[in-house]
């Protein structure tokens, strides 16, 4: 299984800061997220920007045999630009299955990601949902759909390729698989009252 963070997107809503380098557990959410996603045990690929030194230098501080990085050249296109160089990579690998595992969700932790491991079924799309049922992330694709994600385009990610899947939902704790920090304002408030 191969786990894919996105982190090629640009922080356009930050209004100039970048998200992925907003510090969780005292360090730079992006370097969080694949401490988390590498707990797992799992191949893990993060897809960068072309022009992110900072968080090229983060992903590339952290050395592990199981971590890959990409480079996206057409980053600017959206999320899709990062599922298709992740399938390709899958494809490359013979994985049987691909998580996508968004870089600005910092309430997924490790347990999250095995419960989603542990549901895979090699036919099957799985979801993360909420406690209020509501859809979210992470979502495991099994191999057969990587030539469909290969095709993707723009920025609504894999949303044509689930349309057309059975996708069964797997529940994670509170709003782990909702809660995605996009602004400023989304910081502070998840931070509280005490935030800077």
């Amino acid at each position: 299984m191969l786990i894919v963070i996105p982190a090629a997107g640009a922080s356009s809503r930050m209004r100039g800061r970048d998200k992925l380098l907003e510090l969780v557990d005292y360090q730079p959410l992006l370097a969080q997220r694949i401490a988390v996603a590498l707990e797992t045990g799992a191949d893990v690929l993060v897809t960068l920007p072309p022009d992110n030194p900072e968080r090229r230098a983060i992903a590339e501080g952290i050395v592990d045999d199981r971590l890959d990085l990409v480079i996206v050249d057409d980053a600017a296109e959206g999320m899709a630009a990062s599922i298709r160089a992740a399938a390709a990579f899958a494809q490359q690998q013979d994985a049987d299955a691909l998580m996508l595992v968004l870089a600005d969700m910092p309430e997924i932790d490790v347990n999250d990601l095995r419960t989603m491991m542990r549901a895979f079924d090699s036919e099957t799309v799985m979801r993360g949902m909420d406690t209020r049922e509501r859809p979210g992330h992470p979502v495991l694709f099994p191999a057969r759909l990587f030539p469909a994600l290969a095709e993707v385009s723009g920025d609504q990610g894999a949303r044509d390729v689930l349309a057309d899947e059975k996708v069964v939902m797997i529940p994670l704790p509170d709003c782990h698989a909702t809660t995605d920090l996009d602004t400023p304002e989304d910081w502070a408030a998840w931070r509280g009252p005490n935030s800077p």
